[in-house]
């Protein structure tokens, strides 16, 4: 099914909804709507007969810093029934990146917001369990924001390579040996 089919479809569920269809050199139709409609647009997809977009296989950002609206969410969705794909995309401002959760409908989607929550700092409203996922609990700042400090000043360090003789090495290897009986 193309965009705009998808569009007419969701328009008529959602009549209020944001969408903007758009053209891609792929195969998946790729529209764009408002994080307000998110949730309503995201049920229909799943649960209208024509559409039935049952399984969500992704989801990650994009930072368009220092552009405004910084952020863009990227959903893909395939329906099984239909054999289609579908890109949906929703844009967020850099101070206000915050979005409805959509795992209660895919549960999928729980592991996919907490790695877009870790590494872009963008928040999803609802969400049953947004703890970090991929750095530790204490780490300051969201890596895969282009804002993000990556040069570390350290000043360089030089060691010695360890010479041992070769006695020195065989006792070693007997006293590993030994300790590991």
């Amino acid at each position: 099914m193309e965009g705009a089919a998808i569009a007419v479809v969701l328009q008529e569920s959602v009549p209020d909804a944001a969408l903007e269809v758009v053209s891609t050199c792929d195969l998946h139709a790729t529209l764009y709507t408002s994080r307000d409609h998110l949730k309503l647009v995201a049920r229909v997809l799943r649960d209208h007969a024509d559409l039935k977009y049952s399984l969500l296989i992704d989801l990650t950002a994009v930072d368009y810093w220092p552009r405004e609206p910084r952020f863009e969410l990227v959903y893909l969705f395939v329906s099984i029934d239909h054999g289609a794909r579908l890109r949906l995309k929703v844009k967020l401002d850099g101070q206000e990146a915050r979005v409805a959760t959509v795992s209660d409908m895919w549960p999928a989607a729980n592991w996919l917001e907490r790695e877009v929550a870790d590494l872009f700092g963008i928040v999803f409203d609802g969400h049953p369990d947004l703890r970090r996922l991929l750095m530790p609990e204490d780490w300051e700042g969201h890596p895969l924001r282009k804002d993000y400090p990556v040069q570390i000043r350290m000043t360089p360090r030089t060691t010695a390579p360890l010479q041992v003789t070769e006695k020195e090495f065989r006792a070693n290897l007997e006293r590993d040996r030994v300790a590991r009986k």
